[in-house]
């Protein structure tokens, strides 16, 4: 275990850069109006939604998130290369996948499951690669 090594303030900015993508991909310059109609969410609804518990919980959840990915990471010969295929083949293989796995029991539509599975692969990939290069 001594070559194991976590950057604890990377894991933080991984947990922020959450909010961030997450506020750009479900924005109107991305995917909100495609993923509203999709989500079957109404203006109403998304007005009636309570910001600063899902922000909190969305961040602590990605708290949670980027921990478990630098403990994958946490070997010193981590690179950006190993740490940004990690986060990809994370995202893509295990999170995105039982993502659609649920959706499709949900019958929920392929727009639907393209646009959020798409943020988790984005999301996985943008700290598997911070985590591999902020050593």
């Amino acid at each position: 275990m001594e070559n194991f090594y976590i950057n604890h303030l990377a894991v933080f900015v991984c947990a922020v850069l959450s909010l961030m993508i997450g506020g750009l991909w479900y924005s109107p310059l991305l995917f909100f109006k495609s993923w509203q109609a999709a989500a079957g969410i109404t203006d109403e609804q998304l007005k009636k939604a309570n910001p600063a518990k899902n922000y909190s919980l969305a961040f602590l959840l990605s708290l949670v998130i980027s921990y478990n990915l630098a403990f994958f990471l946490g070997d010193k010969a981590t690179n950006w290369q190993w740490g940004l295929t990690a986060g990809l083949l994370a995202g893509a293989g295990w999170a995105a996948a039982m993502f659609i796995i649920i959706g499709l029991f949900e019958q929920r539509s392929l727009k639907y499951l393209l646009i959020n599975s798409g943020y988790i692969v984005v999301y996985f990939g943008a700290i598997g690669f911070i985590l591999g290069i902020w050593r």
